[in-house]
């Protein structure tokens, strides 16, 4: 059993305090959320969207096959990232992802669950936060200075910022901060520091999912859900069923594929795959 950090915090902060913070954060995400949705119009055109293929359908999904469908998607597009062609650009994404969890859960954990100083707090819990910051670190600089598409394939530097840098800088700065903070306890003036810019960074990243990639998290499974309905009920996204470009009768109907693509299209060559795009 371990002293939870946040402990050394009820000499200025009480426990009240700390879990307000924690239900205000959780408010604003929700808040700025729906705020986007409504904003980027997203929820509308998934709706539109999945009315016109209804529409289209040429087949009746059933409920059983939908179920396996959200299965698909939560193991795959959200588990997984599966849809992620490069291996280091999924690997990078996962380390940050389930760091973020276990940093998150194990917070409200130790916040809500343990809010007395000096109450022990089993090992592992601590652990986890620790391990969910650390991994966040790790997967969030490589990514920042690594594989990031304009660093890696347009040779921009790594300090070139944009708008959509708001949420990758905000989260390395709380978890990095929050593991100074931790590793620093009793050293004074140096300690209150780093707490000040983990809790600054922390306000920062859940009050601006309104201008930052933040919300992205909730449209990526169900837009990766819709696309797996469209392909299950024939409605193709609302494009042509060309069929398989292999097949004698759709080269027949479609001469020009063997012209553009040869014989097998299936087997036409890496395309754009064939060389790494570090053209800097």
């Amino acid at each position: 059993m371990f002293d939870s950090p946040f402990h050394d915090l009820s000499g200025f902060l009480s426990s009240t305090v700390m879990q307000a913070y924690v239900v205000l954060m959780f408010l604003a995400v929700v808040a700025g959320t729906i705020i986007d949705t409504i904003h980027k119009k997203s929820a509308q055109y998934f709706f539109e969207n999945a009315q016109k293929a209804q529409k289209a359908a040429k087949r009746t999904v059933g409920a059983g096959e939908k179920a396996s469908l959200a299965i698909s998607t939560l193991a795959n597009e959200v588990l997984t990232s599966s849809e992620f062609a490069n291996p280091k650009r999924r690997q990078s994404h996962l380390l940050t992802m389930y760091g973020f969890i276990f940093f998150v859960v194990t917070t409200v954990m130790m916040i809500f669950g343990y809010p007395m100083p000096g109450e022990a707090v089993p090992a592992l819990v601590v652990a986890l936060w620790h391990i969910g910051a650390l991994m966040v670190c790790v997967g969030g600089y490589w990514f920042w200075f690594f594989i990031r598409c304009d660093v890696n394939s347009e040779g921009k530097l790594w300090y070139h910022l944009v708008r959509a840098d708001m949420f990758i800088l905000s989260l390395l700065i709380t978890t990095t901060f929050a593991l100074l903070w931790s590793v620093t306890r009793g050293a004074g003036a140096l300690n209150i520091l780093f707490f000040l810019i983990f809790i600054s960074a922390s306000t920062f990243l859940f009050t601006t999912v309104l201008w930052s990639k933040f919300a992205h998290m909730f449209f990526k499974p169900a837009a990766a859900y819709q696309k797996k309905i469209t392909k299950a009920d024939g409605s193709q996204e609302n494009l042509p069923d060309v069929g398989d470009m292999d097949d004698p009768e759709v080269q027949a109907r479609y001469p020009d594929i063997p012209m553009y693509m040869g014989d097998k299209p299936a087997y036409m060559g890496l395309g754009i795959k064939r060389e790494s795009p570090n053209h800097y």
